[in-house]
């Protein structure tokens, strides 16, 4: 008769996971960290739009390409975090300036990285630590509500505890809110505490722990329009200024606002109309 404690030990040893082994990182430049199971896809074609196409955000992207290619010739870099108005860019030029670097001659790999993934993010560095690639961790609308905890997980990523931060690992991020977390959140916080600035410390001082911190602000009509003109002249679509901008003015006015997002919108629909497909 097996002995309980064998059967135990049995079934553990099924249910424990195997050591995750390191992908071919030379397999593709681009890759996006799963859970359940844990593991590194490579993806083939990362969906982006050249750096050329990004209009109005010149200061943000001239600092993080500098930024970017410091890390990639294996010089001093800083984590960032790019945040404000939605849909003007921020992940797009991350991926952008990731092509850009390519482009360059310089081997670095992006890898993505889901909010909700984070408190794996220990033994996603492990495996990127152990490689001789540089990587730039990418995690993408990240924000926390009051009760959310993932956070602690993000201070390990930027501090890295007391083996520090493994110097082939940069991390951009990218969100609505400059302190990653609601403003009423905060001031609730503020009044409520026994000790306003210590309750607010603590989660606030996340965002200090990005070196870069580059904003992002609502497009004026001007440039909502030249985004839509650069967009025609890279597909090759072909329409008049006065056509255009009494269109695009009119699709910014049916949804309320007007950023890149919506430029982009606006042009996929203009494409489609005119029977023109996109490029990748």
């Amino acid at each position: 008769m097996t002995d309980p404690l064998d059967r135990i030990a049995a079934a553990l040893e099924r249910m424990a996971p195997a050591p995750l082994a390191a992908p071919d990182f030379d397999a593709a430049d681009a890759f996006v960290w799963h859970v359940a199971p844990e593991r590194l896809s490579p993806v083939g074609k990362v969906n982006r739009v050249g750096l050329e196409l990004l209009v109005g955000i010149d200061r943000s992207r001239d600092t993080l390409l500098a930024n970017t290619l410091q890390f990639a010739r294996g010089l001093p870099a800083n984590n960032a975090l790019l945040w404000g108005a939605r849909g003007m860019g921020k992940s797009s030029l991350v991926k952008a300036i990731h092509a850009e670097v390519l482009r360059q001659g310089l081997p670095l790999k992006i890898v993505e990285l889901q909010r909700e993934d984070l408190p794996t993010v220990g033994r996603l560095m492990e495996i990127l630590a152990a490689s001789d690639h540089r990587f730039l961790l990418f995690c993408d609308d990240l924000s926390f509500s009051h009760d959310d905890e993932h956070y602690k997980s993000l201070k390990a990523v930027l501090d890295g505890g007391i083996a520090g931060r493994p110097e082939n690992v940069l991390l951009y991020a990218t969100s609505n809110r400059r302190h990653l977390m609601p403003r009423d959140m905060i001031e609730n916080e503020r009044g409520s505490a026994i000790n306003p600035s210590e309750a607010v410390e603590e989660k606030v001082s996340l965002s200090d722990r990005f070196g870069l911190w580059l904003g992002f602000h609502a497009c004026d009509q001007d440039s909502y329009l030249a985004m839509i003109r650069g967009y025609c002249d890279a597909h090759g679509v072909e329409i008049d200024d006065a056509t255009l901008r009494a269109e695009a003015i009119e699709w910014q006015a049916t949804r309320g606002s007007r950023s890149g997002r919506v430029a982009w919108q606006y042009f996929t629909d203009l494409a489609g109309r005119r029977g023109v497909a996109l490029r990748a």
